[in-house]
Order: structure tokens, then sequence, then C-alpha cells
């Protein structure tokens, strides 16, 4: 196997991140075949080689790729200083130890990328990529045809002028304008920016795809593997990643034992069961902000059935995720968004 450096072995390793495996390096926490190793620039075969960190040996984990849809009010960092909800939580039930493929913000919602591939994540962000990232826009005031070429020319802001971007009008309502942005750059809160540049503040934002890949069927804090469909098509776009792996088994789930048997004799008996409303009314957490009753029946770890492309959010019957303001969803067909909520 081709050798690699020392820091991106402990990486994929899941010890830490490529940065964080660097400052271990460096202050000679890690041994290559017994011998303690300082340079950072070392290259070594994580297959042949015995890499140990603090005196435990480190073996290379399995690549997995993860897309999530991100709620609203999460962080899309492993950790917060202030305590609040990460996307760690999220992430806890995947087979290996992911890092988030760049970042949402806070309020922002939608679709995000995971994985333990920090070449992956590493050409997926890079500029010269010109990675598609396509969001649905709301903003205070009503635009017009005018202001939306402005977005689709270019927006200065303090670091520059944005790159051209595709915009589709969606509608107005109630002083508002809803809009498709689809963008290839990836600076810090830069649709927000953009708002604030034109006069048109973003009150709600939510992305739809990045890199082709969408969040179809997952509800708010819902995850799932990418299949190996979709690696090939972003190796054929993008050229990574470098060789094609299949989802990891999911373990198969634990049966429960059938109850004794009740003699009528013993005490007393039961009859009936009980009204359905009572049995069990199975109230879990749901990541959009409220609770849920009962199971959704998905395919996957926080599949929806049924759920269209553009729900994010709203309650849609199933869950509340956008609280008392609404989300975006789709009624009649793709082309048609409308709010859920009781404001809008």
């Amino acid at each position: 196997m081709q050798s690699e450096r020392l820091q991106k072995v402990l990486a994929r390793a899941g010890v830490a991140s490529r940065r964080a495996a660097e400052q271990l390096i460096a202050a000679g926490r890690v041994r290559v075949d017994g011998r303690v190793v300082t340079e950072l620039g070392t290259k070594v075969d994580p297959r042949r080689s015995r890499v140990e960190v603090d005196g435990e040996r480190v073996f290379a984990e399995d690549l997995v790729y993860v897309v999530l849809n991100k709620p609203r009010n999460v962080v899309s960092t492993m950790s917060d200083p202030q305590g609040r909800p990460s996307v760690k939580e999220i992430l806890a039930p995947v087979a290996g130890r992911v890092y988030p493929v760049g970042r949402l913000d806070f309020a922002t919602s939608g679709v995000l990328l995971a994985t333990n591939d920090g070449d992956f994540s590493m050409a997926l962000l890079h500029p010269k990529k010109a990675v598609p990232k396509t969001y649905v826009v709301k903003v205070q005031g009503e635009m017009e045809n005018k202001d939306l070429d402005h977005w689709r020319k270019g927006v200065e802001l303090a670091d520059g002028k944005t790159l051209p971007a595709r915009v589709k009008f969606l509608r107005h309502e109630a002083g508002k304008t809803w809009f498709e942005l689809t963008i290839t750059e990836g600076r810090n809160q830069q649709v927000r920016r953009m708002g604030e540049a034109t006069g048109f503040r973003v009150m709600r934002l939510s992305r739809l795809e990045f890199a082709g890949i969408t969040s179809e069927g997952l509800r708010p804090g819902g995850w799932r593997y990418l299949s190996p469909d979709e690696l090939r098509d972003l190796k054929r776009d993008y050229g990574v990643p470098k060789r094609i792996v299949s989802p990891p088994e999911a373990p198969a789930p634990a049966r429960k034992a059938p109850p004794p048997a009740r003699s009528v004799h013993a005490g007393h008996p039961r009859y009936g069961g009980g009204s359905p409303a009572r049995r069990d009314l199975g109230v879990r957490d749901d990541w959009g902000g409220g609770v849920q009753r009962g199971s959704s029946g998905g395919r996957g770890h926080g599949e929806a059935e049924e759920a269209p492309r553009w729900e994010i959010g709203g309650r849609g019957g199933r869950s509340r995720t956008t609280g008392s303001g609404g989300g975006v969803g789709g009624r009649g067909d793709e082309r048609s968004y409308r709010v859920k909520g009781r404001r809008g």
C-alpha cells in the first residue's frame, strides 16, 4: 500500500483531526515501529507500520460517507464552547469518527456531508472545484427582477465581489420574497451577507443540495450513508473519493423474547390489553425542535416515508421542525414552495 503522511493516517483512524494529529506528533506522543516520531512530514505504510499514540496501537478505520439533514439551531461542529446542540449528537451512531464537510450556520438547516476521509473533504471544499450549493432563501422585502439580477451578477462584499450565481424566483408573500439560489463559493455566512449588502435581510435559509447530494427522505436530524452510485457521481465530477465503498451494514435489531404465559389462576388476569392510545406513545426527541409520537417507519436513520425533496421543515403532520415561523415545503409539484406554520 502507498505510504501516507503520519498525520493523515491518524486522522483517518479517527484519533483526531489532521491539525490535532500534528500537535500529537510534535508533542512526541506518537511512535512508529517503536520509535518516537516528531517530524510532521514523516510517511508510513498504514497497513504494515505499527503506529501508536500514548502507547495504544492505532488501526485504520474504514472510510464512511454520510449526508445529514441539519436542523436549525444546531452547530455544525463536533463541539461548542457555549454548550449548544451540535451535529456530534446526530452523528454518534455512525460507524466511524466522522467530521462535517464544511459548515452551515447555526440558524441554517439542510444538507451537510460528513466523513472520515480527509482528502474527500478537502477536495469538495477547494475553491478550484467550484462545488455547487443550492439554497432556498426567504428575505424581507419584495425583490424585483433588477434585484435578483444583482445577485446573479455578483454582490460586492467586504472580502470582494461574489461570483455569478444562479437565481430562480419562487414567489412573493406578505412583503417577503422566496427564491432558489445556487452558488459555487464557500465564504463565511455568504448568503446572509449578500442579503445585508443588497438591503434584503435573510430571514430563512436552508440548503437543498451540496455537490448534487440531497437530503431527500430525511427529516431534520436524520442521516444516511451515501450510496455507491452517489460516490461514483462525486468521483466523476470532483475526483473523490478515490475508492468507492459500500455503506456499512446496519446491525440486526435485537429480538425481544416473548412474554411468559400467565395463568388465569396466578393473580388477577388482564383482559383486553388496554386502549391502543394508552399502550406506548413512543415519545422521542425530534431534532426539529419538538417531539414526535410513534415511529415514522422510515427506510433508514431518521428517514421519513415518501418525504418529498423540498420538505425541509414544516410540520407536515409529522414533526415540528421550524418553530412558530413555519418551514419550507412544497405543494403540488417541485416548483411550488409554500410556508408551513402559523405565521410563515
